[in-house]
């Protein structure tokens, strides 16, 4: 059970007011005298590391008759005078096996209880705190151990207690209403938090170089979880000493990557030098401030009983649950269907079950999604994820490998779409879809899927387009229809040029620059670049992005109502002029043994019913790579394909916005200006 940050009075008859312990919460079990463990808050076992614990406890089971018991308490360090010490004098145990291992002299820490939630058959959790208090002093109260001790209490009145943290030095009190039941694994204000000093965990999202004679690092930079993005809050350089800093660099290296994982680059004083943010540390502060950063931070320590995921400013207020996933038991038995909007495509099309407009995620939506999938992934369960609009979904073996090489799962796959569905959801809108699916991964056989299942969930959005051989296909546009693709293991979201409401008028054409085994990335560039100078000399404007794979398209937009047959010719004759222009790097051959080692420049996916991967796509490169919208700038500057995966993606998007959206937006090419390539 956990406490909330809430202002809450000195002087309550229904409070109860306890000491706040600066160490680590701990949940105790004894099944007997040979059988004991201490377990952190994220369920890992603490034993090990507190063997003089475990042996005072053992020793204490000896004369009990009651077992097995669960308690609820504190592991704390101990000063010489034998009081509760701060956090960091418990720094020595953190990453041991156990706390004879060797190094150092580890200092005292004793165990301090103050709950009893189980005693022999007896489940104490659903009884008030005031009965869980004397079953807790009946059982506990006499161990003639320095070690195991029972947390002070003083109801109705935490005045005196609260001067005694004021002039010790302590972290806080709690306060407990006294008729409080246990509600395990749940924050709630039946037991408030009233901090003295201000302390917290934080996120280190990087290091910066250290200055003049200094070792290792200047200073850890700091984040807090504001739902999806990681917000900067500053930076601590001083609490460390040679051999912290020495430890604290061994587990930074690892994680250090070249992706900033703050959303706003933040200004350091020193080079920095960034991480994966999963690990967290404790830190001391005078206080917050107007802009959100820290006063006065002081490092104590490294937390290995906090997850990085949730870790947040801690403000008084009662936090947001947590979003609920629920294991699968059955599937959803609501069933909507999306009202006609008389456009021309209901009248050309039959629609099943369909929900056409497009859901754009807020980050609070987003975040909530994501805390979803990464708690089904790390349980190793299929389940259903709650979406925003109240609809459900069900997925299934997210921990499967889908990307060998990176190790990246069918979890990191729904993860990434659900980062890009406000960029990619209207790329795809209204559009018929093709399936690539790759079920055991890519290292396994793919198979094109174009009919969409006969059963769908509903609000997926599946729809007979009209002259089409295929009874049923799915459209684009909704975020259900892009997450169910996504759980059928279609990696790549594949949409046709043209819209079912005008299915026969192309809204873009599209060069496929597609290089033969062997050849770099940096010729595919050369002719993006020639494609470029051409699309510009007849006043035309292109999008180009890469493919996701090896190659680069380049996609031009139509004015309304353009059939096919027209931008195919347009793009027929750019890609001929620019191969005659290069012979020697540039083709457009058709068969594959004519071209040798030269580029393809493919016109002929423009033909109604052909398909490449939409802008922001995941693809089924080993990279697991993306789809990625470029400029024209860092197209002639030249870019690294594998810069872009679905690993980076989200960071890029945060950074240069939706670069597609201007092929959505623009009126299109003069074709008429196709003229002009006949006066060079």
């Amino acid at each position: 059970m956990l406490a909330s940050l809430a202002d809450a009075p000195l002087t309550d008859p229904q409070l109860i007011y306890e000491p706040k312990y600066d160490g680590i919460r701990a949940i105790v079990e004894i099944e007997g005298p040979r059988a004991v463990r201490l377990w952190s808050r994220l369920g890992n076992e603490k034993t090990g590391q507190f063997p003089e614990i475990a042996g005072a406890l053992q020793k204490w089971a000896q004369r009990r008759h009651d077992l097995p018991l669960v308690l609820d308490g504190e592991i704390v360090a101990l000063d010489a005078a034998g009081l509760p010490a701060g956090f960091q004098q418990l720094q020595g145990r953190i990453h041991l096996s156990s706390a004879g291992s060797g190094g150092a002299p580890l200092g005292p820490a004793a165990l301090i209880l103050f709950d009893l939630l189980r005693s022999g058959k007896t489940d104490y959790r659903d009884r008030p705190l005031t009965e869980r208090r004397a079953a807790l002093e009946k059982t506990f109260g006499q161990t003639k151990s320095s070690i195991l001790r029972l947390t002070e209490s003083v109801r109705g009145d935490g005045r005196a207690l609260y001067k005694r943290a004021l002039d010790s030095g302590w972290e806080g009190l709690i306060a407990k209403h006294a008729g409080s039941r246990y509600r395990s694994g749940k924050r709630t204000p039946d037991w408030r938090k009233l901090k003295i000093v201000h302390e917290q965990e934080f996120v280190v999202g990087g290091w910066t170089e250290p200055r003049h004679a200094r070792a290792y690092f200047g200073a850890l930079v700091l984040g807090v979880y504001d739902r999806s993005e990681l917000v900067y809050v500053g930076q601590v350089g001083t609490g460390f000493d040679e051999a912290g800093l020495a430890s604290v660099m061994a587990l930074l290296k690892p994680l250090e990557t070249t992706t900033c994982p703050f959303p706003d680059r933040p200004k350091t004083n020193e080079r920095p030098h960034w991480v994966r943010p999963s690990l967290v540390v404790q830190v001391r502060f005078s206080e917050w401030t107007a802009d959100g950063n820290l006063r006065h931070p002081v490092y104590l320590g490294l937390r290995d009983d906090k997850k990085a995921a949730d870790v947040r400013r801690e403000e008084s207020s009662q936090p947001r649950p947590a979003a609920d996933v629920r294991p699968s038991t059955k599937r959803p038995a609501r069933k909507q269907t999306a009202k006609s909007d008389g456009s021309v495509a209901r009248r050309e099309t039959k629609t099943r079950a369909a929900k056409p407009d497009a859901v754009v995620l807020d980050h609070r939506d987003a975040a909530r999604l994501l805390d979803q999938l990464r708690e089904l992934e790390a349980s190793g369960r299929d389940g259903h994820i709650a979406l925003p609009d109240g609809d459900e979904l069900s997925v299934t073996n997210l921990r499967k490998i889908f990307w060998p090489k990176p190790k990246l799962t069918k979890g990191a796959l729904f993860r990434y779409y659900v980062e890009a569905a406000p960029y990619i959801l209207p790329a795809v809108q209204d559009r018929p879809l093709t399936m690539k699916r790759l079920p055991n991964g890519i290292a396994a056989p793919a198979f094109y899927q174009h009919r969409a299942p006969d059963k769908v969930p509903s609000n997926v959005r599946v729809e007979t387009v009209r002259d089409d051989d295929v009874p049923s296909r799915f459209i684009g546009g909704n975020l259900k229809t892009l997450l169910h693709m996504t759980q059928l293991a279609a990696i790549s979201q594949d949409p046709w040029f043209s819209r079912v409401a005008s299915i026969d008028a192309a809204d873009h054409v599209a060069l496929d620059l597609d290089p033969p085994e062997g050849v770099g990335f940096d010729r595919v560039l050369d002719i993006a670049r020639w494609i470029h100078d051409e699309l510009e000399h007849i006043g035309a404007v292109g999008f180009p992005k890469t493919s996701g794979a090896d190659g680069i398209h380049i996609y031009i937009p139509l004015p309304p109502g353009m059939p096919y047959e027209a931008g195919l010719l347009f793009c027929q004759i750019v890609a001929t002029i620019v191969a005659q222009k290069h012979p020697e790097i540039a083709t457009v051959e058709r068969h594959v043994k004519s071209r040798g080692a030269r580029v393809y420049v493919d016109y002929l996916q423009n033909i109604r019913g052909k398909t490449l991967a939409t802008a922001y796509s995941a693809r089924a490169s080993d990279y697991a790579g993306v789809s990625a919208p470029l400029t024209w700038k860092e197209i002639h500057q030249g870019v690294h394909r594998e810069d872009f995966t679905i690993q980076t993606m989200p960071a890029r998007l945060a950074a240069v916005g939706d670069l597609w959206k201007g092929l959505r937006t623009s009126k299109g090419v003069d074709l008429s200006r196709i003229s002009g390539f006949a006066k060079r």
